[in-house]
């Protein structure tokens, strides 16, 4: 996978699309290029309106067919990696963090603090869990592998019954781990196919 930090990313023209996954509706945004900028939970809400200084993107499908495709790879267990593409700005640590997400592998979970230290700043757990809640490309930069110290689930944007589904998928057990308990049953096979809201 490869990552562009660029901060031009907010002045380009944008393509957007929702999809219902298994673990619900997901939004997509891809650059003129192709490169994903943005993979969100919509968590029942409408895609937020633009950022000050950033055109609205356009619904076209078609542009975001190449994540819409690895997407539903992963989610019927025939993708590990994704090969995407992405871009997006943020903070130095930001980006440090971000970064580490990317060389957690498939099927194992690292604790905040264990990320802090591997992105090059020990002590700072509580300041890497922010930002890995500031993720803005989903499932792709796995966050979902990130479980706090005492072995709960810790923080997920898209909730813990979520983030317990997605690591249930790459065969990390759930029950029992910690305060947190799943909040919604695990994947069967027939749900891991993605398709574009509203066809």
């Amino acid at each position: 996978m490869e990552t562009r930090y660029d901060d031009a990313v907010m002045a380009e023209r944008t393509f957007q699309t929702t999809i219902a996954s298994p673990v619900g509706d997901l939004h997509i945004e891809v650059d003129a290029s192709g490169a994903l900028i943005r993979l969100a939970f919509s968590n029942g809400r409408k895609p937020a309106a633009a950022r000050v200084g950033r055109r609205t993107p356009i619904e076209d499908p078609a542009r975001c067919a190449h994540v819409i495709t690895q997407l539903d790879e992963y989610f019927t267990s025939q993708r590990q990696r994704f090969e995407l593409e992405v871009r997006f700005d943020g903070t130095p640590f930001q980006r440090a963090i971000w970064r580490e997400l990317q060389k957690i592998p498939f099927g194992t979970t690292i604790t905040y603090r264990e990320l802090a230290r591997r992105a090059g700043y020990p002590g700072a757990a509580r300041a890497a869990g922010s930002a890995t809640g500031k993720n803005p490309v989903a499932i792709v930069i796995p966050c979902h592998r990130v479980v706090a110290s005492d072995g709960s689930l810790g923080g997920f944007a898209g909730g813990a019954g979520i983030k317990a589904a997605l690591l249930d998928l790459e065969g990390i057990p759930t029950s029992g781990r910690g305060r947190i308990k799943p909040a919604s049953r695990p994947l069967d096979a027939a749900a891991r196919t993605v398709r574009i809201v509203g066809r």
